[in-house]
């Protein structure tokens, strides 16, 4: 059956780049993103490693760490690796998982026949703390990820995990938030001391709580 936004996020052991790592004690009890690539060596995937290189610190002081996965092998990404370094002027800090038995590939739902029967597509993961999928978005091969949309987004899912509020279209961060429907007036005169606007009954926006 498909992976779904809620399920948890299945466990592996594999090799990387930086060693084996069993992938929820390599997560710890932090944020993570698992991105996919169809096979190394592909141009579009070149510059979205070396991106994701150069926001390391982003990620990093949002408590997030970043793997990427390839179908390769682990020598094939070693050689990758020092491309991505030269042609993206950069130093990859991150790991590449190697999965050339397509063992993570599979567990992921990451092989689509309708794309392609072997390769993996362009998938992206979030997992949140409690191991659990919170965002899942595949991409053509011919559209490179937006990196600041994925931080924008790792931004809305933390601060509504931990606020009784939603995002609206293109929030970020610093900007208003909605008060989530459940949360009656006099409550929301507790909860968010900054104040709220009534747009709707259903549509109260109040100042970023955690600003």
């Amino acid at each position: 059956m498909a992976l779904r936004l809620g399920d948890e996020a299945p466990n592996f052991t594999a090799v990387t780049t930086e060693g084996t790592i069993d992938f929820h004690q390599w997560l710890g009890g932090g944020w993570g993103v698992l991105f996919s690539h169809p096979a190394d060596y592909t141009p579009v995937c070149t510059t979205e490693l070396g991106m994701t290189s150069k926001l390391k610190p982003e990620f990093e002081k949002r408590g997030v760490k970043v793997v990427a996965i390839s179908v390769d092998g682990i020598e094939s990404h070693h050689g990758w690796i020092k491309d991505i370094n030269e042609t993206q002027c950069t130093v990859m800090n991150f790991p590449i998982i190697a999965d050339p038995d397509r063992k993570v590939s599979m567990l992921y739902d990451m092989i689509h026949p309708n794309a392609d029967a072997t390769a993996t597509v362009r998938s992206v993961f979030i997992i949140g703390p409690d191991k659990k999928v919170k965002l899942m978005i595949t991409y053509p091969a011919s559209t490179g990820r937006n990196f600041n949309e994925i931080l924008r987004v790792i931004d809305s899912l933390q601060l509504t995990a931990k606020h009784k509020v939603a995002t609206p279209a293109n929030w970020v961060d610093g900007e208003d938030c909605i008060i989530t429907p459940a949360v009656k007036d006099a409550e929301a005169v507790t909860l968010f001391p900054k104040g709220f606007r009534t747009v709707k009954p259903y549509l109260r926006f109040t100042p970023q709580p955690n600003k």
